[in-house]
């Protein structure tokens, strides 16, 4: 199989909406900042152990296992205690698929991530679908890209019929646990005063062990996912809502306006009145909180 030993390229079909690539790291890597992606992300390990932050949630991807991640979502990949891996990493616009494959109720849990582990079987089957498709973008021989979309559709068929649909997740490793705990915390505390070092009182740990394992897992620092919570959330108020920008400013956590629009323009480009009348000058368009180009490069690099 020629594809699957090419040294990292990325083939991108269908004018953008249907990437994959092959890749192998040796170390310790981790993504230098959390990203997003226009389409949904599949995540198949094939060698190795990596560990995602999805929101906030951290979940630990094993060899033989595969992780689905929604369009728009803001995440982040890191070395786990195993620094070797090897990985397929797909995105895929979901219209692409049949109309059968499509909705998002079939592959993800109440709009989170979903981890699929595999049977030996399973993972041998969808390992050589994927080898096919990435020969068939190496070959290029007529037809190409409609049999490598063809060879995906049968891919998710597989998990929609895996026995991986209806597993529990493995235990976590306790680092994981805290870093979860702590972040789900932040999201439900967001609009309240939030420091480390009461965060880290509450969890009954130290500051800068706190501030030390939820960057290593998140690739964020402890004030920016605050900060990330809050735009995210005011940009959801700014196109589901016709509430004051003072209000929104309010519910999120801001005492003064004046802060608030800055950081809201530093976050999006955007003051948040701009990006009120670009939401309604595209009717039905989703308000995400995505990363930049440069960040999507890196990722590429990186995950």
């Amino acid at each position: 199989m020629s594809g699957i030993s090419a040294p990292n390229p990325k083939y991108s079909l269908a004018n953008g909406r249907f990437s994959i690539q092959h890749m192998k790291r040796k170390g310790v890597t981790a993504m230098p900042r959390p990203h997003s992606h226009e389409y949904v992300e599949l995540y198949f390990l094939r060698e190795g152990e990596r560990v995602y932050f999805v929101d906030d949630r951290v979940v630990t991807v094993r060899k033989g296992e595969l992780i689905l991640i929604p369009a728009g979502r803001l995440h982040a990949t890191a070395s786990s205690d195993i620094a070797e891996f090897e990985r397929i990493l797909v995105n895929f616009d979901p219209l692409l698929l049949p109309q059968a494959l499509r909705g998002e109720d079939l592959w993800f849990h109440r709009g989170g991530c979903r981890l699929f582990r595999l049977t030996l079987r399973e993972q041998e089957h969808i390992q050589g679908l994927l080898s096919r498709i990435l020969d068939e973008c190496f070959e290029r021989r007529p037809h190409y890209e409609s049999c490598a979309v063809a060879l995906f559709t049968e891919l998710l068929i597989v998990l929609q019929r895996s026995e991986g649909v209806r597993q529990t997740e493995a235990p976590k490793h306790p680092l994981h646990h805290l870093v979860t705990d702590a972040a789900a915390y932040i999201r439900t505390h967001y609009r309240e005063t939030l420091t480390l070092e009461a965060t880290a009182a509450h969890f009954f740990i130290s500051p800068s062990y706190l501030s030390r394992v939820f960057h290593r897992l998140t690739g964020f620092h402890f004030r920016e996912y605050i900060v990330h919570i809050r735009m995210s959330e005011a940009q959801r108020l700014l196109s589901a809502s016709d509430a004051r920008i003072q209000d929104i400013a309010s519910a999120v956590g801001f005492e003064y306006l004046s802060h608030f629009n800055k950081t809201f323009k530093k976050s999006t480009g955007l003051t948040p009145l701009q990006y009120r009348k670009q939401i309604q000058n595209r009717p039905g368009a989703a308000a995400s909180f995505e990363a930049d180009s440069d960040q999507s490069r890196q990722a590429d690099r990186s995950d």
